[in-house]
């Protein structure tokens, strides 16, 4: 029996960060060096298309593009885009069939089981960069930062970690969870944007 994790708690968390999102919000700065919030949510869309379609193994443009082969953007319809493909993500994650086997994101080939958990941590590590980004509080579920955790701490001193993430940033052995799996992930737990001037 191929184990599930259920995408069903983050998904919603990070629908309801996103529909709290005002137009005059989208050009504020991120965690992530490059991004403003509109380039955040149009990788969210993005990254959302592409797990949803590899869980569904349904192989093609949207699991062979690389996440850095251009800057994301918002359509004029993101927040009905991007609940949708929350949703579908949530759903299509559900089914036992989608960890088994080999599929297809960002053009890398892996495991159904290991895609499953590297789209949960984009959306964990995600969910808060929009959060910090915005100002809103981010409390994800203890599965989904367990699941976070488990997939980031094996890399943490690997200096061939690829581009997506930074060096693992110290935080105390005591430190909240959120903050050892943001920090893993090369971002500062207490990061907020910059003030103006």
């Amino acid at each position: 029996m191929t184990e599930t994790i259920d995408f069903t708690a983050q998904t919603r968390l990070v629908a309801r960060l996103a529909a709290r999102i005002g137009d005059g919000e989208l050009e504020a700065p991120t965690p992530c060096e490059r991004y403003r919030v509109r380039h955040l949510l149009g990788h969210l869309i993005g990254l959302t298309t592409a797990f949803r379609d590899a869980a569904w193994k349904n192989l093609g443009p949207t699991t062979d593009t690389s996440p850095t082969a251009a800057l994301p953007d918002v359509p004029a319809d993101w927040r009905g885009v991007l609940d949708r493909n929350l949703a579908e993500l949530a759903a299509a994650w559900h089914s036992p069939a989608a960890w088994q086997g080999e599929t297809r994101a960002g053009g890398v080939d892996l495991p159904g089981a290991i895609a499953g958990r590297v789209a949960l941590n984009e959306l964990v590590l995600h969910g808060w960069d929009l959060a910090r980004a915005t100002g809103q509080p981010y409390a994800p579920d203890a599965a989904s930062l367990g699941v976070s955790y488990a997939l980031l701490a094996p890399s943490a001193d690997d200096p061939g970690r690829g581009p997506l993430f930074g060096p693992a940033v110290p935080v105390p052995d005591d430190a909240p969870l959120l903050d050892r799996v943001v920090a893993l992930s090369g971002r500062h737990p207490s990061w907020t944007p910059p003030q103006p001037g």
